[in-house]
């Protein structure tokens, strides 16, 4: 990385290199054959580290302005509660009849 907080193209190569490492890791943990909810642990937490990397080095957030980072935080935190809240309404899918 440059002192003038630009990415070089082998920053950049060595992020995409990082990214496609962690969807490497998604393929093969899926392969194992693992227990559902630790493979949707380990999917969901990996895909997040993949989202954060992205957004702040492709869409170059890490580089702006802390007020930025503090705007994007809280409205992450809010999807993610309001997605906790209404996740177990899916789980209303088991216990109904389907129709035909």
């Amino acid at each position: 990385m440059s002192s003038n907080r630009e990415l070089t193209m082998r920053s950049y190569v060595g992020i995409g290199i990082g990214l496609m490492a962690i969807v490497g890791l998604e393929v093969i943990l899926t392969l194992q054959h693992l227990p559902v909810r630790t493979l949707l642990t380990c999917l969901l937490c990996l895909a997040s580290l993949e989202a954060f990397v992205a957004v702040m080095y492709f869409m170059h957030v890490k580089y702006e302005q802390p007020i930025l980072f503090w705007t994007i935080y809280p409205a992450v935190l809010f999807v993610l509660i309001f997605l906790c809240y209404f996740f177990p309404d899916a789980f209303r899918m088991f216990s109904m009849r389907l129709l035909k």
